[in-house]
């Protein structure tokens, strides 16, 4: 395969998947207009229907008019021959073999309009048990995507305010860092300044015991005891 029709196959398939992709995020509302294309045809079916069952009910009524024309005819034609006059009842039997003639393809024409309505009914009732499942596997998908839909936001929320609060732990964090910093900065400037004064001298003489710590109650009561012996 050159490369050419390689990449003529990569565009193809490009599309495709974008088509796909259109497909699956329109699927809802494709097959609610699919849903409401269907109801229009079963509309057009019933309507459909309706004029068939009117045109069966026609030669219905022109199938008993002719038979009860015949009965009475026939009739007639008894009457005829009970007088002798079989000239009339010949012509009255022409007459009922008019109305047999004009009756027999009402008959086959009601038959099949008979079987016209009966399947049209089945056909309609079936439709309408499909669309009504449709109807239901549609609320069903429906009911689903707002459930996962809701579930998306609320992992999201919750993802938001873990990184939130990842964010805040981290913000404490630095700040209790310079604290730390800047209380050492401060302990150390201290260090240095006592090192660089005589702070750290007397610290060292009085440890060594050649300067006083201080006065304390003996070095007090001595004085005061060779202040009185003088007086004396």
């Amino acid at each position: 395969m050159s490369i050419f029709k390689k990449l003529f196959t990569a565009v193809r398939g490009a599309a495709t998947e974008a088509g796909e992709a259109i497909v699956d995020s329109q699927a809802l509302r494709i097959m609610d207009q699919e849903i409401h294309d269907a109801e229009n045809e079963l509309k057009k079916s019933k309507e459909g229907l309706t004029t068939v069952m009117a045109q069966k009910m026609a030669t219905e009524r022109q199938v008993k008019e002719k038979t009860a024309a015949i009965d009475e005819h026939e009739g007639y034609a008894v009457k005829a021959l009970d007088k002798g006059d079989e000239g009339l009842a010949v012509e009255i039997a022409e007459k009922i073999a008019e109305f047999s003639n004009e009756l027999e393809p009402l008959k086959t024409l009601l038959e099949g309009q008979i079987q016209s309505v009966n399947n049209l009914k089945q056909i309609i009732k079936q439709t309408e048990k499909r669309l009504q499942s449709t109807k239901r596997e549609v609320a069903l998908i429906k009911s689903t995507q707002s459930v996962q839909k809701a579930q998306d936001a609320i992992a999201a929320t919750h993802s938001g305010s873990t990184s939130a609060m990842s964010s805040a732990m981290d913000s404490m964090q630095r700040i209790k860092a310079r604290q730390q910093e800047k209380s050492d900065k401060m302990n150390a400037a201290l260090a240095l300044e006592n090192e660089g004064g005589d702070g750290d001298l007397k610290a060292k003489m009085a440890a060594a015991g050649i300067t006083g710590s201080g006065a304390s109650g003996n070095s007090i009561l001595e004085k005061l005891k060779a202040r009185q012996a003088g007086a004396a």
